[in-house]
C-alpha cells in the first residue's frame, strides 16, 4: 500500500507540473526528517525554482493549490513546510486498504527475468564460500518473484573444466582408478568428501612435480573431443558431485530450474557457433607472437580503457592448443541466455525436489523429454564473486562487439566479497592455527590448499549447537520434533548472517553471533514471529475466536484507533514490506530486505510490550490490537520467506 500510494502522489504531481508548467518528467519523493512532517516530502518545488525563477515556497503552495488540497485518493492532506510538500496519509483509508487486501503490486512487464547462481565446480564438496553465492542468488529470486517478475534459475555446470579434470587426473594418475572402480566409490563413500581430499593432493602434486602439469592439459584436451573413458569418467564424477551439491542447497531451501552444463556448449556446437561470431565480426584476432602466439584473443582494448590491441591485458579466448577458455564458453552461454544464438539444448528431467519441484539439465540426446523453455531472458544476473568481475567484463565486451548494445546493459555482475572464518569458528570446527591467525579479524580459506569448512559440516554445526540450545528450554518436546525446530533455527540463522552484510563486505563467519537469539540475527526474527503467533493461539486456549475484521473494522473506527500516534507508526512500518522488497530489487541489495526484517521484528517488538492484546477491555481497541498482531505475523513470515527462513513451532 505504501508503494502504491507514494506512485499515485508521485503521478498526480508529475500531472500537475506539467498541466501548470509544461514541465514533463518524473517527481521526486523522499522520507521526512520527522514523523510529525507526515509521511511522504516532496521537494519538486526546489527543483522547479532555478527553472521558474520563483521562490519555491510560493511554487509549492501553486502545486498544492493554494487551499493545500490536492485530491489524491488515500491522502488526507498535503502541507506546505518552507517549500517542501509534506504528505499526510488518511490513516483511516490506509488500514481499511490494508485489512481489504487489494493492494497487491500488478505483474512485472520486464520480461523473463534469468539469474543464473551457485555455479560451483563439480570436483568436491561444497564450502562456506559457495554458500553466501547459493544463498544471495536464491534471496534474489525470491526479491523478484516477491514483485510480481517472472524468473528462470538457472546454475551452470563447468563439467569439463580444469578442475574437473584435475579430479580425474588424481584418480588415474595417483589412485590408479578405472572407471567401475570410481563409479563403486560414489556408490560406497561420502563421495564429495573424498574429492575434496583427492582435490588438494592433486594440487600439491602439480606444486611439488611442475612437469606433470601436462597431465591437466592432455586431460582437458580429451574432456572436450569427448568419446573417451577418460571424457566419461569426467562425466561420472562430475554429475555425482551435482547431486550432492543439490541436496545440500535443498538443505538450504534452495531449488534451481535448469542446469546448463558446459559439456553440451561444446559438443551441441554453442561455442563453434560463437566463435564464428567473433571472428566474423573482428572482435577477436589470432595472436602470431609473443606469449599468446598461436591463441585467439580479445584485444584489451574491448573491456579495459586505454589498451590497445597487442597490450599484455589481451584476454585468450582459444589457446594455442584449440581448447577454448572459460571466458569464451562463457560468452556462447550469455548468448544463450538471451536467445541471441538461434540454438538450444535439448533437456532432461534430472531431479524432482521433495515438494515436488522439477529442475532440468542440458543433454545432447534429441530423444529427452519435452520440457519447458529455458533461456531468451530480457534481464541476465550472473551471481560471481568480485574477482571475476575482469572475466565478467569480457563477457560484457564480447556482447558489444556483436552488436548487441541491450544485452549488453542487461548482462548484470552481481558480485560479492568472499567468505572468511573468525578464529572462534576456526577453533569448533577442528581447524588448526598459528598464533598469528589467532589474533586475525578472521581466516582466509582455500579450496586448493584443502583449507575449508565443508559446507555441509558447517551446516551439521549449527544444527548441533541449536539442538542443544532448543533441548536446554523444551525438554519434553520428542527428538524429531526438537530436531526440526533445530534445523529451522539454524538454516535460518546461517541465511539471515550471509544475508545482513551488504554483499561488497567480506563476512567473517561465527557460530556465536549468527545463532544468538538477541540482536541483528536470524533465531531474533523467527522468535518475533512467533511470539505473534502466540497472542493468536493463546485466544483460542480462553476459546475465543479471531473476530471477522473486514466486518468490525471500518474506516472510521481504523481512524480512531490510529489517532494513536505509537499504534500508527507500528502500523506503518509494519506495512512497508512490498516498499522494501522493491527498493532492494532495484538497488541489487538483499542486505536491505535483512535489515527491514530486523526493523519489523523490533516493531512488532515495541508493539508487544505496550500494548496488552488479550487483556485489552475495550471491545473495539481489542479487535483492532488483534488485527494488528495477525498484520505483524503476516509481515513477518512473508518478508522471512523471501529471505528463506522458515519459522519453527518453538523455540
Amino acid at each position: 500500500m505504501f508503494h502504491l500510494l507514494e506512485k499515485r502522489i508521485a503521478d498526480a504531481l508529475a500531472a500537475r507540473i506539467e498541466s501548470l508548467y509544461s514541465i514533463s518528467g518524473p517527481v521526486q519523493i523522499e522520507q521526512p526528517k520527522q514523523s510529525s512532517f507526515g509521511e511522504l516530502a516532496i521537494p519538486a518545488a526546489f527543483q522547479l525554482a532555478r527553472q521558474l525563477r520563483r521562490p519555491p515556497f510560493s511554487i509549492a503552495l501553486e502545486l498544492s493549490d493554494r487551499d493545500r488540497h490536492l485530491p489524491i485518493e488515500g491522502v488526507e492532506m498535503l502541507e506546505i513546510a518552507g517549500g517542501y510538500i509534506n504528505v499526510h496519509f488518511d490513516r483511516g483509508y490506509y488500514a481499511a486498504s490494508l485489512l481489504s487486501g487489494d493492494t497487491a503490486p500488478p505483474p512485472s512487464t520486464d520480461g523473463k527475468i534469468i539469474v543464473e547462481h551457485t555455479n560451483i565446480n563439480p570436483n568436491k564438496a561444497a564450502h562456506i564460500g559457495h554458500l553466501r553465492n547459493a544463498i544471495l542468488g536464491d534471496t534474489f529470486v525470491r526479491m523478484l518473484r516477491a514483485t510480481q517478475r517472472t524468473v528462470e534459475v538457472q546454475n551452470y555446470i563447468d563439467n569439463t573444466g580444469v578442475q574437473v579434470a584435475d579430479v580425474v587426473v588424481a584418480f588415474r594418475h595417483l589412485e590408479n582408478k578405472s572407471l567401475a572402480d570410481v563409479k563403486h566409490l560414489i556408490a560406497t563413500t561420502r563421495f564429495d568428501y573424498l574429492c575434496w581430499d583427492l582435490y588438494a593432493r592433486i594440487s600439491m602434486y602439480y606444486a611439488e612435480h611442475p612437469e606433470t602439469l601436462q597431465w591437466r592439459r592432455d586431460m582437458l584436451h580429451q574432456i572436450e573431443q569427448g568419446a573417451n573413458e577418460d571424457a566419461e569418467l569426467g562425466h561420472v564424477i562430475a554429475d555425482a558431485i551435482v547431486n550432492t551439491h543439490l541436496a545440500t542447497m535443498w538443505r538450504l531451501n534452495i531449488v534451481y530450474d535448469v542446469l546448463p552444463r558446459e559439456s553440451e556448449i561444446l559438443h551441441l556446437q554453442f561455442w563453434a557457433t560463437a566463435f564464428e561470431l567473433l571472428k566474423a565480426r573482428k572482435a577477436i584476432y589470432f595472436e602470431t607472437e609473443g606469449k599468446n602466439n598461436g591463441c585467439w584473443v580479445m584485444p584489451g582494448s574491448a573491456f579495459r580503457e586505454g589498451s590497445v590491441e597487442g597490450d599484455d591485458d589481451s584476454k585468450v579466448i582459444v589457446r594455442s592448443n584449440g581448447t577454448v577458455t572459460y571466458v569464451g564458453k562463457d560468452i556462447a552461454y550469455q548468448l544463450w541466455k538471451f536467445g541471441l544464438l538461434g540454438k538450444d539444448f535439448h533437456y532432461f528431467k534430472w531431479h524432482t525436489y521433495p515438494n515436488g519441484h522439477e529442475v532440468w539439465s542440458s543433454t545432447v540426446d534429441p530423444q529427452a523429454a519435452n520440457s519447458p523453455h529455458f533461456g531468451g531472458g530480457s534481464r541476465v544476473y550472473n551471481v560471481i564473486d568480485s574477482r571475476q568481475s575482469y572475466l565478467q567484463d569480457v563477457v560484457v565486451a564480447g556482447l558489444r562487439a556483436l552488436d548487441f548494445p541491450k544485452q549488453a546493459d542487461n548482462s548484470i555482475h552481481f558480485s560479492y566479497e568472499m567468505v572468511a572464518l573468525s578464529p572462534r569458528t576456526c577453533i569448533e570446527m577442528g581447524i588448526e592455527l598459528s598464533e598469528e591467525d589467532k589474533r586475525k579479524p578472521y581466516v582466509e580459506v582455500s579450496g586448493r590448499k584443502g583449507l575449508g569448512v565443508k559446507a555441509d559440516d558447517l551446516i551439521d554445526k549449527l544444527i548441533e549447537k541449536a539442538l542443544d540450545e532448543v533441548t536446554s528450554r523444551q525438554p519434553d518436546e520428542p527428538e524429531e520434533s526438537r530436531r526440526c525446530a533445530a534445523t529451522q533455527i539454524a538454516i535460518g540463522a546461517l541465511r539471515y548472517f550471509m544475508l545482513k552484510y551488504t554483499r561488497n563486505s567480506v563476512i567473517a563467519f561465527d557460530f556465536g553471533e549468527a545463532l544468538s537469539f538477541v540482536g541483528e540475527t536470524g533465531p531474533y526474527l523467527q522468535y518475533a514471529t512467533l511470539r505473534a503467533r502466540r497472542i493468536l493461539l493463546k485466544l483460542e486456549e480462553r476459546n475465543e475466536a479471531l473476530p471477522d475484521f473486514r466486518s468490525a473494522l471500518s474506516r472510521e473506527v481504523m481512524s480512531r484507533q490510529l489517532a494513536d500516534e505509537d499504534c500508527w507508526q507500528l502500523l506503518l512500518a509494519a506495512s512497508k514490506a512490498d516498499f522494501a522488497v522493491e527498493r532492494a530489487v532495484t538497488s541489487g541489495e538483499p542486505a536491505h530486505v535483512a535489515r527491514f526484517a530486523f526493523d519489523l521484528a523490533q516493531a512488532f517488538s515495541s508493539f508487544y510490550q505496550k500494548f496488552h492484546v488479550l487483556d485489552e477491555p475495550d471491545p473495539e481497541k481489542k479487535t483492532f490490537l488483534l488485527w494488528m498482531t495477525e498484520y505483524f505475523r503476516t509481515q513477518l513470515e512473508r518478508t522471512l520467506a523471501v529471505l528463506g527462513i522458515e519459522v519453527p513451532e518453538y523455540m
